[in-house]
């Protein structure tokens, strides 16, 4: 993949959006399955299976799909919480201090623990259970001091004035910091878990389901603060979810990804104006469209998501696509690039005409 094309993109009013920060290639994330008194491995989940990725310094790349697709299994591959089966997760800093060249990169998939540690500072995750994510034994000083703590980066009096300024910048009151926990709602306690991944001073973030467990009434605020942060501190995101209303409100490319593979990307207008792969036409089918004269026809997908141990041959999605043709089954689609970064993995991307998201021309 390459990011040639993207200085054309009149969206985009920074130059160094261009500039790839992390780069996933041919990962896989395979979860072996043991049985048996001496626990010999019989299969492997195949969570992740192949795949790649860019992501440029200052966007946001959405990363959609169903429930178990393997979207939270890309995002801690990608932070090192799961260790990757195969592939290179090349990370540019842009600070001197960091060992390689930031050209070259750093191979995040293969560095010893000792030397992960330095980088980690960098690439923070913010986890979709706020509540369960958050030590309920902690105060929250504590909770966002201890990155500094264990990176020795400040003083005691240093880090209580560093929480301060967090709080106050994911809109909460210093005084809060000496609570705890289970004083907070679920909304402030996602806000805590946002500073914390702040404090280090992070260049990327990765945000798995950030918002999915808080209220709607709720979810609009974090969106708005995370894209607040964003502007504030640089940060660059991959942001997990399965709301595509969301995706198309925050991203500025989106990824959909289905059985551990990505079926499509592109940038976000391009998605969902003239989707390629008829799995992303039937995920924006089922987005409800907030006019009351609007009549559309939801696609459902028949059977149930193939198992990731034993996962179909040919195209993955074959077994419940509408538009299924022998190919499908019978070989693995290429993933290809259709020309200004839209990449789809599709035997009949070339002829289908499939129905955008209503709402994305309006």
């Amino acid at each position: 993949m390459s990011p040639a094309g993207c200085a054309n993109d009149k969206e985009v009013l920074v130059k160094s959006i261009c500039e790839v920060l992390l780069e996933v290639r041919n990962l896989k994330k395979y979860f072996p399955i043991r049985k048996g008194i001496l626990q010999h491995v019989v299969g492997f989940v195949k969570a992740v299976d192949s795949i790649d990725l860019e992501i440029r310094r200052g966007e946001t790349l959405g990363l959609v799909g169903e429930s178990g697709c393997g979207k939270t299994t890309v995002g801690r591959t990608i932070v090192r919480l799961y260790e990757p089966t195969e592939g290179e997760i090349i990370f540019r800093s842009r600070e001197p201090k960091d060992f390689g060249s930031e050209g070259k990169g750093i191979d995040l998939a293969t560095l010893p623990g000792h030397l992960m540690k330095p980088l980690r500072r960098h690439i923070q995750m913010i986890f979709q259970d706020p509540f369960s994510s958050l030590d309920s034994h902690m105060k929250v000083e504590e909770i966002i001091g201890e990155p500094l703590y264990i990176f020795g980066m400040a003083s005691r009096n240093e880090r209580r004035d560093r929480v301060q300024e967090l709080l106050v910048a994911v809109g909460l009151d210093p005084d809060h910091m000496k609570r705890y926990p289970h004083e907070f709602s679920g909304g402030q306690r996602q806000r805590v878990g946002i500073a914390r991944a702040l404090a280090l001073n992070p260049q990327m973030i990765v945000a798995d389901e950030p918002i999915s467990s808080l209220d709607v009434s709720i979810q609009a605020q974090v969106i708005n603060l995370l894209e607040d942060l964003q502007e504030q501190f640089g940060l660059t995101y991959l942001f997990i979810t399965h709301n595509l209303s969301v995706v198309k409100h925050i991203s500025t490319r989106v990824a959909v990804m289905y059985l551990g593979k990505i079926m499509e990307l592109a940038e976000k207008n391009a998605l969902f104006s003239t989707p390629r792969h008829p799995y992303t036409e039937a995920l924006m089918s089922a987005v409800p469209v907030p006019h009351p004269d609007f009549q559309g026809e939801q696609i459902l997908l028949e059977g149930d998501v193939p198992s990731p141990v034993d996962p179909p041959s040919g195209c993955p999605f074959h077994p419940r696509c509408r538009y299924v043709q022998r190919v499908c089954k019978e070989e693995v689609p290429i993933y290809r690039n259709l020309g200004r970064g839209h990449f789809v993995r599709c035997h009949l991307s070339d002829f289908l005409d499939l129905r955008p998201l209503k709402y994305a021309l309006t």
